[in-house]
């Protein structure tokens, strides 16, 4: 393995650590915004999900470019699913009928994405100490050798 592709290797597993440490932090804001009924639109909040996509090393190298591959990030977008209603006659954001338009932050899911995005780091991290576990053996064995 060359240099670079020894590199490569602690970049792709550095993409996922960057890329799961976004999305624990969009969750974080849909969490904080659970009960938001009123944003500076006018609206509720909406909650936000984050897309990921492969960062492809192969469709790099065929352009003579050096690519690691790995996952990036290529935006965040808003959930388009309806805003739930809430009878709250005495709410300041109450309609006529006495209903409050509320986030579409449902606490359960978002859990289960933390706990997967958390996952997903820790595998992440698992990956980077293990090569610098190898790393460290091979360097024993040459000096010992």
């Amino acid at each position: 393995m060359n240099f670079s592709g020894m590199l490569g290797t602690t970049q792709i597993s550095a993409s996922g650590l960057a890329a799961e440490r976004f999305r624990m932090e969009v969750i974080a804001n849909n969490i904080a915004n659970a009960n938001t009924t009123q944003g500076l639109n006018g609206q509720p909040f909406r909650r936000k999900e984050v897309v990921f996509a492969a960062a492809l090393a192969d469709a790099m190298e065929r352009h003579g470019l050096n690519g690691s591959g790995g996952v990036q990030v290529v935006g965040v977008q808003e959930d388009t699913t309806e805003a739930p209603k809430v009878y709250r006659p005495g709410h300041p954001h109450a309609d006529a009928e006495g209903f409050v338009a509320m986030p579409n932050v449902n606490l359960s899911n978002e859990m289960v994405d933390l706990i997967t995005a958390t996952r997903g780091y820790e595998a992440n991290l698992k990956v980077l100490n293990a090569y610098k576990d190898s790393i460290r053996q091979s360097l024993a064995l040459l000096r010992a050798g």
